[in-house]
């Protein structure tokens, strides 16, 4: 036969109640420490990996026709290739 004992009710009660206030603390600490690392980030002016990686294949395409233009004049013989130069 099980007997109910109001001080453990109680302290059950009490420790469900201080667990939920932990998670909402903790919940709302969270949401304050993102916040300000948002604020952080905006004011170092940082740039989104996506801008980044567009900036980065632009600029390798670019490089890339350079190179072509490059190696026709050097074979056109407009410019000296530059082994030609060493020396």
């Amino acid at each position: 036969m099980q007997t109910r004992n109001p001080f453990l009710d109680e302290l059950a009660k009490t420790m469900e109640g201080a667990a939920s206030i932990a998670q909402a603390a903790s919940e709302e600490a969270r949401a304050a420490v993102r916040a300000q690392a948002d604020r952080w980030v905006a004011e170092l002016d940082l740039v989104r990996r996506d801008e980044f990686d567009a900036l980065r294949d632009r600029l390798t395409a670019e490089i890339e026709d350079l190179k072509a233009q490059l190696a026709k004049l050097t074979l056109a013989g407009d410019i000296a290739r530059p082994s030609d130069d060493a020396g």
